[in-house]
C-alpha cells in the first residue's frame, strides 16, 4: 500500500496551492480518503475528507470555503485545491484511507479510524 503526497511549497498569504495524493496497492474506490495536517509543536489535525464516490465531502471549520477536495477514481488520486491560503495552513499535510461499509458510521475527522497513512508534504505559508 502506498500514498504518496505531492504538491507542496511554499507560497505567499493569500496564494494557492494544489496538493496530490497518489494511491496504489489497495482497491481505491471502496476507501473514504481525507487529508490531515501537523504544524510544527502540534497536534495532527483534520482538514477535510471525501466519501467513495465523491459525493459527500466534509472538511474543518477552519478551511471551509477556502479548500476543495476531490477524488479521481479512475486515476487512483485524490486532491486538496487550497485557496485563500494562511499562515496558520504551514503543515506538513498527509492523505490518508479508510474502509467503511457504510457512510451511516463515517466519522471523517477522526484519525484513529484511518486505516492507511502516507508520507506527507510540507506545505509553508508565507506572511
Amino acid at each position: 500500500v502506498q500514498l504518496q503526497a505531492s504538491g507542496g511549497g511554499l507560497v505567499q498569504a493569500g496564494g494557492s496551492l494544489r496538493l496530490s495524493c497518489a494511491a496504489s496497492g489497495f482497491t481505491f474506490e471502496r476507501y473514504y480518503m481525507g487529508w490531515f495536517r501537523q504544524a510544527p509543536g502540534k497536534e495532527r489535525e483534520f482538514v477535510a475528507a471525501i466519501s467513495r464516490n465523491g459525493y459527500r465531502t466534509n472538511y474543518a471549520d477552519s478551511v471551509k470555503g477556502r479548500f476543495t477536495i476531490s477524488r479521481d477514481n479512475a486515476e487512483n488520486t485524490v486532491n486538496l485545491q487550497m485557496n485563500s491560503l494562511k499562515p496558520e495552513d504551514t503543515a506538513v499535510y498527509s492523505c490518508a484511507a479508510v474502509l467503511i461499509r457504510s457512510i451511516a458510521v463515517w466519522e471523517p475527522s477522526n484519525d484513529r479510524r484511518y486505516d492507511y497513512w502516507g508520507q506527507g508534504t510540507l506545505v509553508t505559508v508565507s506572511s
